[in-house]
């Protein structure tokens, strides 16, 4: 009988990872495998629980050799299928699984690496919902907002803006104000949760306990000192991971932390914290740019021209609503940025690679 179904029945098994009849039916019939969750990416080893136990894995090298890209490399969030023990030797002689496959992901997180040459960095994997925190303090800057809406709606997993840092704010009411123009854009507009935290006072963490489910894995995505460190020893309830304090001129934060890794917390839920990213440059990412940028889109999609590049053009909706007054040039200019990005990003991958081709509409 093969490992895994001898663990079918412990009570604290796969489960308490995520694991479901989805994942169950993805798994089919491995024999002499057990899935695991990878919980830790540091380096080419990696950290995975299969339900009883954490140990050390390592991708094996037909997995390496097979992969396209270093995207298609296990990451944190992955579900894999391990070989206990058959990678050897590891680090203190600690014996190392062998990882033989990654299951199809429902979704990911991705960015563009930073660097010259277009390269896909994945920061988490099979997400449910992802907290966008971002500090109500001097750092607090609704264009990044908009990048971050971005890579969310890309994911697959449900968006959720954090406000932190209330107590530092000079009017917490328009600061709201202005995330909720910027989610208003969106699908379903008033279907992006939007928080108020002040994750420094005792209990400043009860917002977001209704998004804490059993099963669900939560991302925490923002810039350096926004709080995400913070949150997660709030809802661990310990200090487990190192948090700093912020530069007083511009309130950005110092990297605390510097890997992504996945903690089961209390009540059941999974949380995966991230590095902090001062630049989070988009990756195959047009759904989300369509997402958040939706009233946009459709403004556009009234142009009397398909290939209307809102400038000159007659009847140019988007021209219109921008000297109205209904469009702010703020906005528009941020949803050409990304736009652009992403077609340098398509144009250096090159036909093949990803979705490629031409640039979309403007």
């Amino acid at each position: 009988m093969c490992r895994w179904k001898l663990r079918v029945s412990l009570p604290d098994g796969l489960s308490a990872f995520g694991w479901d009849a989805q994942w169950a039916q993805l798994w089919g019939d491995r024999l002499g495998l057990v899935p695991a969750r990878v919980v830790l990416e540091h380096g080419r080893f990696l950290r995975v629980h299969d339900g009883v136990a954490e140990s050390l894995a390592i991708a094996r090298g037909k997995l390496r050799h097979q992969a396209d890209s270093g995207a298609d490399m296990p990451t944190v969030g992955d579900w894999v299928a391990l070989a206990p023990g058959a990678g050897g030797d590891g680090p203190g002689g600690e014996k190392l699984g062998s990882i033989q496959a990654v299951l199809p992901r429902r979704g990911r997180f991705s960015r563009r690496r930073a660097g010259v040459r277009a390269v896909e960095q994945v920061v988490a994997a099979n997400v449910d919902v992802v907290f966008l925190i971002m500090g109500l303090d001097l750092d607090f800057n609704p264009r990044r907002l908009e990048r971050y809406l971005t890579v969310a709606f890309a994911s697959g997993a449900r968006p959720v803006v954090v406000m932190n840092k209330a107590d530092l704010a000079v009017d917490v009411e328009v600061r709201r104000a202005e995330v909720a123009t910027i989610c208003a854009g969106a699908p379903g507009g008033v279907g992006v949760p939007i928080l108020t935290t002040n994750l420094r006072q005792e209990g400043g963490h009860e917002a977001v306990m209704p998004f804490m489910t059993a099963g669900a894995t939560i991302a925490l995505l923002g810039s350096s000192g926004v709080g995400k460190s913070t949150l997660l020893n709030r809802l661990l309830g310990g200090d487990v991971q190192r948090t700093a304090g912020v530069r007083e001129h511009d309130s950005r934060g110092r990297h605390t932390t510097t890997f992504a890794q996945l903690f089961r917390l209390p009540g059941g839920a999974l949380a995966i914290d991230t590095p902090g990213m001062r630049e989070l440059q988009l990756w195959e990412a047009d759904e989300g740019v369509d997402a958040t940028f939706s009233d946009i889109e459709e403004l556009a999609a009234a142009c009397r021209f398909r290939d209307c590049r809102h400038r000159d053009e007659p009847a140019c909706a988007v021209r219109a609503a921008l000297e109205e007054g209904r469009l702010d040039r703020a906005r528009f200019a941020s949803w050409g940025k990304l736009d652009r990005e992403l077609a340098d990003t398509r144009g250096q991958r090159g036909p093949g690679k990803g979705r490629g081709g031409p640039p979309r509409r403007r």
